[in-house]
């Protein structure tokens, strides 16, 4: 089903299911030989989740054979590449605590743990945000596994679309202090216009001092939807009702990393190849159709 402007989800649909699947991913990474992550809460919650695909995902009993072309090696290179994705945001927020950061902010945080795994230093504050379903899954979730936040967590239940700025700080948070931002897996699902927007807010809350970390998708301009529907097609056969070409905005948009160098802060982006270099991994082999492309990671402080 195509994006409206006032859709909702939870974690089972639309949006919300592909925050799902990158849990999935981690929780095959956190068991993969090559220990290439640690997300305890990933497998947990994905069960808790429910979506049976995802479920035969982890569990390695999966029938792979109606994708074509999905050998042991590409599962192997998508496994690694969701590990690469999680540990830069990971590194990235240890940083940026090192250098004295005390405030995180999360947007769409779906199954993220990380306020629950980093080591956070004493008197830090983490807040996230998302759709109240979400928000209460997790929570509730999560408790229910008796597991504890390593900072002070501060849950702010509410969708990007509206006024969230004002509920942020309702919920204590200080737009005078030095702030670590993270926006992972979610620029394209919003229009072209929402996320020069989401980077305009994210600037005038910011301090100096502060952090912003988010991905660059370069091959969201020219992303050819009817490939996209076609390779997952045979997705939705096996009972995982989710078209990625009906939930993303394609088409010109703006270059993040410029956009956010126009806003004064001072960027790094770093190809996702590169992780896989740094990691002592072999880059994925990239012949044939990939709809989003090689993805660059980004980093910028600001001031």
């Amino acid at each position: 089903m195509a994006r409206t402007n006032n859709d909702s989800w939870d974690l089972t649909s639309s949006v919300g299911a592909t925050a799902t699947m990158v849990a999935a991913g981690r929780a095959m990474a956190t068991k993969d030989p090559r220990h290439l992550i640690n997300d305890p809460f990933a497998e947990p919650l994905v069960r808790a989740v429910g979506i049976e695909f995802f479920v035969k995902m982890m569990d390695g009993v999966l029938d792979t054979s109606p994708f074509g072309d999905v050998t042991p090696e590409r599962v192997q290179a998508m496994v690694a590449g969701m590990a690469m994705r999680a540990k830069f945001f990971d590194e990235y927020f240890i940083a940026a605590a090192q250098t004295g950061i005390r405030q995180a902010v999360i947007l769409a945080t779906g199954l993220d743990s990380r306020a629950y795994r980093l080591p956070w230093p004493a008197g830090t504050v983490v807040y996230e945000i998302d759709q109240p379903k979400v928000i209460e899954f997790k929570t509730q979730t999560l408790a229910g596994l008796g597991a504890s936040p390593t900072a002070e967590l501060r849950t702010v239940s509410i969708d990007l679309r509206e006024d969230w700025p004002a509920a942020l700080r309702a919920a204590g948070f200080d737009p005078g202090a030095p702030t670590a931002w993270l926006a992972e897996g979610l620029l394209i699902y919003l229009p072209p216009e929402a996320q020069d927007r989401l980077f305009d807010t994210i600037t005038s809350l910011s301090a100096p001092g502060s952090a912003v970390a988010t991905e660059y998708v370069p091959g969201i301009m020219d992303f050819d939807a009817e490939k996209a529907t076609a390779m997952t097609a045979s997705v939705r056969e096996q009972g995982l009702d989710l078209d990625m070409a009906s939930l993303v905005y394609p088409g010109p948009r703006s270059h993040v990393m410029e956009y956010l160098r126009g806003k004064g802060w001072q960027v790094t982006g770093t190809p996702g190849d590169e992780l896989f270099v740094r990691s002592g991994l072999q880059p994925p082999d990239r012949d044939g159709y990939d709809p989003l492309g090689e993805i660059v990671y980004v980093s910028a402080t600001l001031g």
